[in-house]
């Protein structure tokens, strides 16, 4: 297989997918995910694997979304009538997007085999929604996690919180967009392991190579008996009915304020005015604009369809 955004490797019973475009901090671009999920399949269909590995090159395993794609950008592994990885729907509706995101990570779900997300650096947003769909979560302790593109854009295109943390914790993530490390979503129960960033590779390995001892016939039921009993408790209903809320989101009179940001002044601009009251992410530089007024009060209207950077 010949991909651009990420690296598929083969060692014995594992498989390696790493997200590559460590310049950007991993963003999840339409080609990047379809890549992902291409890889992912290969190694469903290769009877010698049986554990996947996911994680991310450079600083971060992924900052979300990508909020500055490539327009001229090519791919074999997105739809030629969506331009975007294949889940089954071309989603031609106004904010649909969430909708294809979270049915493009029930491949995960219901893949033959176990995947672990390996993470560090960075996991936010959209990162959020990729790692939390894996079956197993290894996090380096200084690992920020968040989401907060809630804090002006929508609700998280994948409501995961309230499946994966206490109901109070899963609140304050919703909510407020800020970032708790790794070692406190280990804590929570978000994460399987939180340890320092120099042990993770080989606690990652040791453990993948453990779990490989099983037959993949084995490894399939029994990730597929836990999933069942979560379908049963609600979780794809559950799952399904926040994208419907997230679309809403984007209808509410400020939903247009960071994008016509983006437009005046520029993706950084408008994520410094995003972040800038809560001091941190961009909102910790200095240019950072530390008290505004809050989005939809100001002066200046926002036009229908402005919010459309809506990851």
């Amino acid at each position: 297989m010949s991909y651009n955004n990420i690296i598929y490797e083969k060692d014995e019973r594992l498989a390696f997918i790493t997200l590559n475009r460590p310049e950007k901090l991993n963003p999840l671009s339409h080609a990047l995910r379809g890549e992902v999920y291409d890889a992912l399949r290969d190694a469903e269909a290769d009877t010698e694997i049986g554990v996947i590995i996911l994680k991310g090159a450079g600083r971060a395993f992924s900052a979300g979304y990508d909020l500055a794609p490539n327009p001229d950008e090519e791919s074999d592994y997105v739809s030629d009538r969506s331009g975007m990885p294949d889940t089954g729907s071309t989603h031609p509706q106004h904010y649909d997007w969430s909708r294809h995101a979270v049915m493009g990570h029930w491949l995960i779900w219901e893949l033959a085999k176990p995947v672990i997300c390996q993470i560090h650096g960075y996991c936010l947003a959209g990162g959020t929604e990729l790692a939390s769909m894996c079956d197993f979560r290894f996090v380096a302790e200084d690992t920020q996690i968040g989401y907060p593109p809630v804090r002006a854009m929508g609700t998280m295109d994948m409501m995961w919180a309230p499946w994966l943390l206490p109901v109070t914790k899963a609140r304050e993530f919703a909510y407020t967009g800020d970032s708790f490390s790794g070692k406190e979503m280990a804590d929570l129960g978000w994460a399987n392991y939180a340890l320092p960033k120099e042990e993770l590779d080989e606690t990652v390995i040791r453990f993948a190579r453990r779990l490989g001892h099983i037959d993949n016939d084995l490894l399939n039921y029994n990730k597929r008996a836990v999933n069942r009993q979560l379908e049963i408790m609600g979780i794809r209903t559950g799952l399904m009915s926040g994208t419907d809320v997230e679309a809403m989101s984007k209808h509410r009179p400020a939903a247009g304020e960071f994008g016509r940001r983006v437009r005046e002044g520029g993706l950084k601009a408008a994520l410094e005015w995003r972040d800038g009251p809560f001091r941190d992410f961009r909102g910790a530089y200095d240019s950072a604009p530390k008290d505004r007024p809050i989005a939809g009060t100001e002066e200046k209207k926002t036009q229908p369809g402005d919010s459309d950077y809506s990851r």
